[in-house]
């Protein structure tokens, strides 16, 4: 059987997402540089920003010409699903797979924390065969 064609260009993580773990890795990241990571215009980019920051994910304070966003800790996912979930864990997670497991991670040492939870890098990982490394 030949392979098919995805039926549609869909991924598992959003722009929301995506414009979130940039910001926990550079609080000071600049609208064209988000629009430009994710494939979206800079109108694209600021329209994420303003759904997330008046939902109360970031805030955003002006220093000179610049922006500077903060994640706010303790926000939890909108769907009823993941409801009782924090975002940090996730964006934490995704702010670090640029990295290796064993390696610091922005998250970890320059950004803010999201939350009080230990970082992705200090948790156990399930090594081979269920063993915890």
């Amino acid at each position: 059987m030949e392979p098919t064609e995805p039926r549609t260009s869909w991924t598992f993580v959003t722009h929301h997402a995506r414009i979130l773990v940039m910001i926990l890795r550079d609080p000071e990241t600049r609208l064209r540089d988000m629009a430009e990571a994710c494939g979206l215009t800079e109108r694209a980019a600021q329209a994420i920003v303003t759904d997330l920051e008046n939902a109360g994910y970031l805030t955003r304070t002006r220093h000179g010409r610049r922006n500077h966003y903060r994640i706010t800790p303790g926000t939890h996912f909108r769907h009823p699903a993941e409801g009782p979930h924090e975002i940090a864990d996730l964006l934490n997670l995704l702010a670090g797979l640029d990295t290796p497991p064993n390696e610091e991670t922005p998250s970890t040492s320059t950004a803010p924390s999201t939350s009080t939870a230990p970082s992705p890098t200090a948790r156990t990982r399930p090594g081979p065969k269920g063993t915890h490394a």
